[in-house]
């Protein structure tokens, strides 16, 4: 099954004429991930004909307004479409309190549950693990507690070999766990290797996303062989001196910090709304780091399957 990113909110703090604050959703086996919920997110959910209804996960990754503010908004459409299924939110510590003292203050009475992980850690952490994604949340350098999401997929079954089905007369009770890696052995005694009866499946994907942050030596282990780094460089690099005095990163410093965790392609966003034309800082990540993208608002990546620049 493909991994697909949409853009919906490829801006800074200040939203622009084509371009809203920070959102990303994620689709991983059909099931719909919402990755920061700037103002506006509902707008581009619609514009982009992605269902409310299969948002059961939204990962927020700092309590600063264009990452955060559209999230009321959301909560209360899914209240006025009848939403009853549980929502899981993960989010900095303490922001549940906030979250529901906000609700209250607006009459907000929401018929179904928040299932609330907080994010504290400096290290690390596992926060979701299912049948097919774990989901690690890592902290990033920024002016308050804030942190980024690697979500890697499952390895995938095995292929087997469908000649060698009846060759060694497989019993179809035995095929899923051949699947899994185990060997066979024919009713005569003899050991049949996995390796000469299946063929590797499809390529685990993964992805990353690093909202605000400054450049980290550390950052880099955190998001090591990912196949898709989003990093905001909300800067050009003749601004270095701003983006370290606000924890934030240059086209520079995203490039770097792919390079060094041998990514495969990379996505640069949350561009300062001083850039009405965003493709010089492009191309200054790409003097570093050729195979860059930009977030674009609207548009879809499959992970694994972007285009050479």
């Amino acid at each position: 099954m493909p991994m697909k990113l949409t853009i919906l909110g490829s801006s800074s703090a200040l939203p622009t004429s084509e371009r809203f604050p920070s959102a990303h959703v994620l689709n991983a086996h059909e099931r719909i991930f919402l990755i920061d919920c700037g103002e506006g997110t509902q707008i581009q959910l619609r514009r982009n004909k992605i269902r409310f209804g299969k948002i059961n996960h939204i990962f927020i990754s700092h309590l600063h307004g264009d990452h955060v503010f559209g999230l009321y908004g959301l909560l209360s459409t899914f209240n006025l479409m009848g939403r009853i299924n549980p929502l899981c939110l993960y989010a900095p510590q303490n922001y549940d309190s906030l979250l529901f003292s906000h609700l209250k203050d607006f009459d907000i009475n929401l018929n179904f549950e928040i299932v609330f992980t907080p994010l504290k850690n400096n290290d690390p952490v596992i926060i979701l693990d299912d049948k097919y994604l774990t989901v690690t949340s890592f902290p990033l350098q920024h002016r308050i507690p804030a942190f980024g999401f690697l979500f890697r997929e499952k390895p995938h079954d095995r292929n087997i070999i469908k000649e060698c089905i009846s060759r060694y007369q497989i019993p179809v009770v035995r095929i899923p766990a051949i699947k899994k890696g185990e060997d066979f052995v024919t009713d005569d005694g003899v050991l049949i290797r996995n390796e000469d009866i299946t063929l590797p499946g499809p390529k685990s994907l993964s992805y990353a996303y690093c909202s605000d942050t400054k450049y980290s030596n550390r950052l880099m282990s955190f998001v090591k062989d990912v196949d898709l780094l989003y990093h905001e460089a909300t800067f050009d690099r003749s601004l270095s001196s701003l983006a370290t005095a606000t924890c934030h990163s240059t086209t520079k410093d995203a490039a770097k910090t792919a390079m060094d965790a041998n990514a495969q392609t990379l996505i640069i966003g949350h561009f300062s709304s001083r850039y009405k034309d965003i493709k010089p800082l492009v191309e200054e990540a790409r003097e570093i780091f050729p195979r860059t993208f930009p977030a674009i608002d609207g548009k879809t990546y499959e992970i694994g399957y972007i285009d050479d620049p």
